[in-house]
């Protein structure tokens, strides 16, 4: 069974050339990341990768995390990768130094943690949500929480999670019931049970740190009352070293459908007594707190998507070139081929393949974007790439992920019936891809915050501008490359119409606009990766011509060609659906169903 090698050349391509890698590098606080850096840093993450986690993967789907009498034990191996993830510095790649960090941009821990998802996708869960975690106490947390937390929390020693769901609450969190009551110097007992706790129990840390939403004695009902809480597995002493089990335990973990080396738990919060904890910020603000992790894990969660597909192409690309069935379409008798030859199983991989590469540019414009967010000394440029991050972060989390399982999919499909059989393991992509579009809001969640919240609510300003860059780079697309400038204009008109209707109906026609939500999410994303592909096959042309011939070049300008043929001509359609399609969808009545 082959392993996952992380895609180098297109990681640096995209980053430099579509990110803008320069110019990030070059804002105040990202200037360690020289291009000597930045290299070093990518060829150890893909040795790492594909060394250490990527053989772990399969062992984790079929020996996955154990739970008995409260206690969870990982995937054998994933303890040891772990302390060998942590001593290695991963872990603080991106975080602040004043806490341990390396304070590195987000485009280069991006491109890291494409790699620790696309090779071990149950493993990047676990930092992956101490990475949240750790954003909500960077904003929100007082400094005696910042520093009894973040160091450790920095380094890894201590992992992060996120507890929002109960039994009765999952996407309305309103329902939640979870409740704290102040025990006095700003201490509470927290009662409840939260579910879908992601590494909410294990073995590879002394300790793991609960940000826990609950409601307090007097809260207003709904989402006003809810607050948010630090609530440590073992509380600390007053060294800041763990001390004595606090009251919250693990009860079970979920047999799932896949990311079986992830361990899912359902946690009980004071059952003997209270568990104890502290209130983050100010209290009945906890949603809004929480939905800092929840935006940095949503943009994760689109990279999930992405290693997904990529690890699901890598697999299906080496058994094409290796499976070895029928004779080559118009060779009359002759001798058996690879089955790469055929034009179907070629249709498959480019609809893979392209796809694959309009989600890591697209995804890498985003993380650069939030780089200027954060760091650059213009306000007005600091205001334009948050609001850049803001309208795409639901985009690069919903459409690659449904894209993943597609990709995936089409895996299996490669493989034919040998894709059916989980040794090869085509079906643990599929399976582990199959979660990326429903957890940390499904993509009907994530659609609604996008024609709601980032377009509607501001008449489509954001959007309207993207569309215009999208304008200009698509008259660039002249020439030989006028396929794929024809096909990428037809696409943005597509979604100018859309945008215009939805800003003009949103409010009016609420239903309907909701009806046309995930339509509306697919067409951005495709639309906004033909953009990044056509500037792909803008450069690539450029370096053909000034005499460079390596391979890399002619492949750009085919998977940008079969993106525009095959991906883009389906804008047109999907607007149509936008438009008018709420009167299929909304006509008939529940009992027909």
């Amino acid at each position: 069974m082959s392993e996952y090698s992380a895609p180098l050349k297109d990681m640096r391509f995209v980053m430099q050339e579509l990110a803008g890698l320069g110019q990030v590098v070059s804002l105040p606080g990202c200037e360690e990341a020289t291009p000597d850096v930045v290299d070093a840093i990518l060829e150890e993450a893909a040795k790492f990768a594909g060394a250490v986690l990527s053989p772990l993967n399969r062992i984790g789907d079929t020996n996955g995390a154990k739970w008995k009498d409260t206690v969870v034990t990982t995937t054998p191996g994933f303890k040891e990768a772990y302390r060998q993830f942590v001593d290695n510095g991963w872990n603080g790649l991106g975080c602040d130094p004043e806490f341990g960090g390396q304070g590195l941009p987000r485009l280069l821990s991006t491109a890291v943690s494409e790699m620790w998802k696309a090779s071990n996708h149950a493993f990047s869960l676990c930092p992956m949500l101490t990475q949240g975690a750790i954003e909500a106490l960077m904003i929100a947390g007082t400094d005696e929480q910042k520093a009894a937390y973040l160091p450790n929390l920095v380094s890894g020693e201590w992992t992060g999670t996120m507890n929002l769901t109960e039994p009765s609450a999952g996407s309305d969190l309103a329902a939640v019931r979870s409740r704290a009551e102040p025990v006095g110097d700003g201490t509470y007992k927290i009662f409840g049970q939260k579910i879908f706790i992601t590494y909410g129990e294990h073995d590879m840390t002394d300790n793991i740190v609960h940000l826990v939403l609950a409601r307090t004695p007097n809260a207003p009902e709904g989402v006003k009352g809810i607050s948010l809480f630090v609530v440590p597995k073992f509380l600390l002493q007053a060294d800041g070293t763990p001390g004595e089990r606090n009251d919250v335990y693990c009860v079970s973990i979920e047999h799932k459908l896949g990311i079986h080396g992830s361990p899912t738990a359902v946690l009980a919060f004071g059952d003997n007594g209270g568990a104890i904890g502290t209130l983050v910020g100010e209290e009945n603000r906890g949603l809004e707190y929480m939905f800092i992790m929840m935006n940095a894990a949503r943009f994760n969660v689109g990279l999930e998507g992405l290693g997904d597909a990529e690890r699901a192409y890598q697999r299906a690309a080496v058994y094409a070139k290796e499976r070895v069935q029928g004779a080559e379409l118009g060779v009359k008798g002759g001798p058996k081929v690879p089955i790469i030859k055929h034009p179907d199983v070629r249709r498959m991989l480019m609809s893979m393949r392209s796809r694959i590469e309009a989600m890591r540019a697209l995804a890498y414009v985003v993380a650069a974007a939030q780089d200027n967010a954060h760091h650059n000394p213009d306000e007005a440029a600091r205001k334009r790439g948050q609001a850049f991050a803001d309208l795409m972060i639901p985009v690069v989390k919903g459409w690659s992920t449904e894209s993943a399982i597609d990709i995936a999919s089409l895996g299996v499909q490669i493989h034919g019936g040998m894709g059916f059989i989980e040794e090869t393991g085509a079906a643990q992509h599929l399976r582990d891809a199959r979660i990326t579009a429903i957890y940390e809001g499904t993509t009907a969640i994530q659609a609604n915050d996008l024609i709601g919240r980032k377009i509607a609510r501001e008449k489509g300003l954001t959007i309207k501008a993207m569309i215009g860059e999208m304008r200009a780079a698509a008259a660039q697309l002249d020439g030989d490359l006028a396929a794929i400038g024809s096909r990428q204009s037809a696409g943005i008109d597509a979604l100018d119409k859309a945008v215009d209707w939805l800003v003009e109906n949103f409010s009016s026609h609420s239903k309907a606009a909701h009806a046309g939500a995930v339509p509306f999410l697919y067409l951005l994303g495709i639309v906004a990766g033909g953009w990044q592909l056509g500037r792909s096959a803008v450069i690539a042309r450029a370096r053909i011509a000034a005499g460079d011939s390596d391979p890399f070049w002619p492949a750009k300008l085919a998977t940008a060609r079969f993106f525009a043929d095959h991906s883009l001509t389906q804008a047109a359609g999907l607007a149509e659906s936008i438009i008018a399609g709420a009167a299929g969808t909304l006509a008939m009545a529940d009992d027909s169903f």
